[in-house]
């Protein structure tokens, strides 16, 4: 169940981690994380509104209207009310939908409150052993139950949930709707879509439910959650589909689909269902000043979850496509000095070594919009793309290079547990992914090799003593930026001294001479911003488009 962590994400799994990102003012992101059982709560206060006092002047009635406008008609294939009820939907539906309970030692930190001396025999006795069982650091570890929701997706007793609710458990319990208990093992988990997948021995076929399409869904579309909000079993809640594709900052595949359902803390691994009886999302997320459901909840897609939990149940881990670069995102003074209509697509900042990416298909400068027939929107789309892609097929990628459109043939790789994705976490690309100077000998002597100044920037030769001065590494070429005038336009872009100007619109620079000289060329074909490579001492590549103007 989600804690009441103020301006946080919480799990809506009850016992949850808060995992803090930036929020509005006066609301809490709350993951739904599984939770002690909550006791029954007296009632609330009735309402201080009073009606009228007898014999209370009311207005007068209005005229009658000489005129009568009806509503407008309802367009063609929209009910002008909610739907029918969900009755005879949610009836057939409850049985596949299990609570999850969880038992977990934890070692005790020796500061809680000492058990005091009983006598022994007293009757209160059992009270304080129950209260302080594993207090003080006496009496070994304490057990901490939590719950949460999951649904039976085989008959044979494969059951999904969130990663958040078993996590660190000794012991899971699936718990069924005629409240049958069941001792559950974990098959395997996936700790970036925060999905896992549970196996339960029955002794005759369970009720599953099927997945459904959730690509097809729109917004507006009903949907139905069941779940054991605050250790309530068998809760149906109704709602629609307030937005799709949600970035929350949970993980690097985020793509949520956000529902006004009301999902509490202990809904964490339940479904959400289409109106077929379908599940198209777990439930994994709410955003909650007080820990309570107040219409925004989250759920994984199962677009993303349904090619996870077959990886998970095939081969007990996910196997993901991996492209091996380095990314960052289309902003647009980059999009405008590349000469694109809009910002879109990723731009590739470094090639990892060694990766899927060997024979120079992909390039650092490259802008990739579309891979495998899938538009590249934004930065974030390209390795949940990638990591759903089939590793060893190649696949065709659409890239822009130079201001022309392109397509090339690349074969992604998979991604090993122990290599984090480039493409998610910004991986840094080798000292090999730095271009090296294609100068054939010595340098002409015609070149200038004085430093020059542009654009706020001092820019000078890479030479052996600014190379040690720097402590920049033998690997980087180019042209180092020596000084940077505060306010400057370089300033402003985050240009600091030591770093290398690699290449200025993916022409390689080895004298300072050739980046003014370039920068005046494409400002007279009119562009506004110089697409720059810069890489630090380190060799670490990134972008950044310095305004011509």
């Amino acid at each position: 169940m989600a804690q009441q962590v103020r301006s946080s994400w919480k799990r809506i799994a009850a016992g949850g981690i808060a995992l803090a990102v930036a929020a509005a003012p006066m609301s809490s992101w709350a993951q739904t994380q599984p939770d002690a059982p909550a006791q029954a709560q007296a009632p609330s206060a009735p309402s201080q509104a009073r009606p009228s006092a007898p014999g209370a002047m009311l207005p007068a009635p209005a005229p009658p209207s000489t005129s009568f406008n009806p509503p407008p008609s309802p367009k063609a294939g929209m009910t002008p009310a909610g739907p029918a009820s969900i009755a005879d939907l949610s009836e057939g539906l409850l049985d596949a939908v299990v609570n999850i309970s969880t038992s977990q030692s934890v070692k005790n930190s020796g500061k809680g409150p000492q058990q005091p001396q009983i006598q022994e025999g007293s009757p209160f006795q059992e009270f304080f052993d129950d209260f302080f069982d594993g207090e003080g650091g006496q009496r070994g570890n304490q057990k901490v139950s939590s719950l949460g929701s999951g649904f039976v997706i085989d008959s044979t007793g494969y059951v999904v949930t969130n990663n958040h609710v078993i996590e660190g458990a000794d012991d899971i319990e699936v718990v069924f709707a005629n409240g049958s208990k069941l001792k559950a093992t974990l098959i395997g988990t996936d700790t970036k879509t925060d999905l896992s997948v549970l196996k339960v021995e029955p002794k005759s076929p369970l009720k599953a439910v099927p997945f459904g399409d959730s690509r097809r869904m729109r917004i507006g579309d009903w949907v139905m959650a069941i779940g054991n909000p605050f250790g309530l079993g068998g809760s149906v809640t109704l709602g629609i589909i307030s937005a799709r594709g949600r970035n929350i900052n949970a993980g690097p595949y985020d793509n949520f689909i956000q529902t006004d359902a009301a999902i509490n803390k202990g809904n964490s691994g339940g479904p959400l269902f289409n109106m077929r009886g379908e599940v198209i999302g777990i439930n994994t997320a709410i955003i909650s000043p007080s820990g309570g459901s107040i219409g925004i909840g989250f759920a994984v897609p199962t677009e993303i979850a349904e090619n996870v939990v077959r990886q998970l149940i095939e081969f007990g881990e996910t196997r993901r496509g991996w492209l091996g670069v380095r990314i960052q995102p289309v902003t647009d003074e980059v999009s405008e000095s590349l000469g694109l209509d809009r910002a879109r697509g990723a731009l590739v900042s470094g090639i990892i070594n060694d990766g899927p990416i060997k024979n120079g298909e992909i390039k650092a400068g490259d802008v990739i919009v579309s891979f495998d027939g899938q538009s590249i929107n934004e930065m974030r789309d390209l390795p949940r793309i990638v990591a759903e892609s089939p590793v060893g097929k190649e696949v065709d990628v659409v890239i822009l290079r130079d201001g022309k459109q392109q397509t090339v043939k690349v074969t992604p790789g998979r991604l090993e547990d122990s290599v984090q994705s480039p493409e998610a976490d910004g991986d840094e690309p080798d000292d090999s992914d730095v271009p090296n100077p294609d100068n054939g000998g010595d340098q002409s002597a015609e070149q200038s090799k004085e430093p020059v100044q542009a654009y706020g920037m001092t820019i000078a030769v890479l030479d052996e003593d600014r190379r040690k001065s720097f402590d920049i590494a033998e690997s980087v070429e180019g042209v180092v930026v020596t000084e940077v005038a505060a306010g400057s336009l370089a300033a402003e872009k985050g240009v600091k001294p030591g770093e290398v100007i690699v290449e200025v619109a993916q022409d390689f620079v080895e004298q300072p001479s050739d980046v003014t000289s370039r920068m005046d060329a494409l400002k007279a074909e009119g562009r506004r911003n110089a697409h720059i490579m810069i890489a630090d001492k380190a060799g670490n590549l990134r972008f950044v488009a310095i305004p011509l103007d």
